[in-house]
């Protein structure tokens, strides 16, 4: 995954981290809180900070012990809730650590780390764009989509009303849009 953008819904002023698939138009909208898509916005937009943020202070302490950021993963969606893991390598050793998603992709972005999302999170939470939407023919998916249940478009309401009211003109075209 790249982080596409981070974007604010002018209906609810509720930031998003939108990620997509590098090799597919399918997008992963992760609601997340002011401060942590501010640290995200900082490094994509390469803007310098006269101190360190948390995340840069996290980046240092995990250098300092030996240790780097293998990869983050966001690994499970459940009750409205995204969930991810941090993988540190030290020691020869592959540690895995709960994290906020904002936190894990805050911390990837410092250390230029992959970003992976659970297939099964896709699939739950992730977006294409519609061929009307994009203006281009939609490429035939490896797999055919499967429709939701009436619970599962319940539970996915919440999301709707903020999706909906987001302006997806630029989505697609990268941070400098």
């Amino acid at each position: 995954m790249v982080v596409d953008s981070v974007r604010v819904s002018l209906a609810s002023y509720q930031r998003v981290v939108i990620l997509k698939e590098k090799y597919a138009d399918r997008y992963l909208p992760i609601w997340i809180g002011p401060a942590e898509a501010d640290a995200i916005a900082v490094r994509l937009q390469e803007v310098a900070v006269a101190r360190p943020l948390t995340h840069d202070l996290l980046r240092s302490v995990i250098e300092a012990l030996g240790a780097r950021v293998s990869h983050v993963v966001v690994n499970d969606l459940a009750n409205d809730t995204f969930y991810a893991r941090i993988y540190l390598e030290s020691n020869g050793r592959l540690l895995e650590i709960d994290s906020r998603p904002s936190d894990a992709i805050a911390l990837a972005v410092r250390t230029q780390s992959p970003i992976y999302a659970e297939e099964s999170v896709l699939e739950r939470a992730g977006v294409r764009l519609e061929e009307e939407e994009t203006g281009q023919e939609e490429k035939p998916a490896t797999e055919p989509r499967r429709s939701l249940s009436p619970e599962e478009l319940e539970k996915l309401s919440p999301f709707r009303e903020v999706i909906e009211s987001l302006d997806l003109e630029d989505l697609g075209k990268g941070p400098e849009a």
